[in-house]
């Protein structure tokens, strides 16, 4: 799909990787005619403060972001589609969007997950004590989550609902209705940061109907690609197949917004 139908795709990024990191994805997309976007995330852009006793921010804050980002995409051409892709944590946060703003026109997930505790290996004790343990210990001590522990620096609030979220499975948004926008939910063969079941909790707040789950298996990784949680980005050709498929199976690009 070209020209003036085709999707603006919004990239939301995973925890503690900056804007910089998707450029081969924007690329991709860019050969397909496709347009894309990396979303700044918080804290891990050029020139922008980091988190720390003085500088906060939630998991609202960051949901707020993305609709200031939809907002802006429609704004420019109000007769494109415009897609959230959610990587891991920016899964979290596209389906937020979604729950609690005016929706987008479809939603992406790679590696996007409920991470509560017990979707994890080995009974999910190594996350269930960075999240009982670590984080409420050090955010409380040093006013945000420092270095070198994992998504530092992180923002108190933010990073404490991630440790909530692994605790308990609960979202720091309300869930009511399943989410009726067309989703694509992608899982990682062996992906211990994003694990399948995660995917499949994540699956579970979109409605059947509309929701499209793949499983990208290792079989399925062309020579020289990867489908790891964090560098099949640097090599995204088989995931943007599978987007561009997906969107055009749905009859999504096709459908007037309500």
């Amino acid at each position: 799909m070209t020209g003036a139908a085709a999707p603006i795709v919004l990239i939301s990024p995973a925890m503690a990787i900056g804007s910089g990191y998707y450029r081969p994805l924007v690329e991709e997309f860019g050969k397909r005619g496709w347009e894309a976007r990396a979303l700044p995330r918080r804290g891990f852009e050029k020139d922008q403060p980091v988190a720390s006793r003085r500088v906060d921010w939630s998991y609202a804050d960051e949901v707020d972001d993305t609709a200031a980002a939809v907002e802006q995409a429609r704004a420019e051409d109000p007769d494109r589609p415009v897609i959230i892709l959610g990587h891991s944590l920016g899964g979290q946060f596209a389906t937020g969007h979604e729950l609690t703003r005016t929706p987008a026109d479809g939603v992406v997930t790679v590696g996007g997950v409920i991470p509560h505790y017990r979707h994890y290996p080995h009974g999910g004790w190594p996350i269930w004590f960075l999240a009982s343990a670590v984080i409420p210990t050090m955010t409380r001590v040093f006013g945000c989550l420092p270095e070198p522990a994992f998504g530092a620096p992180g923002a108190r609030t933010l990073m404490q609902e991630w440790a909530r979220l692994i605790r308990t499975g609960r979202l720091p948004f309300p869930a009511g209705a399943p989410i009726t926008t067309p989703a694509l939910l992608i899982s990682l063969d062996g992906d211990q940061l994003g694990p399948a079941a995660g995917v499949d909790g994540l699956a579970g707040l979109y409605d059947p109907a509309t929701r499209t789950r793949w499983h990208y298996a290792d079989s399925e990784v062309p020579a020289g690609a990867s489908n790891d949680h964090v560098t099949w980005v640097r090599s995204p050709a088989r995931v943007v197949d599978e987007i561009e498929s997906w969107w055009a199976r749905t009859g999504a690009g096709s459908q007037s917004r309500g």
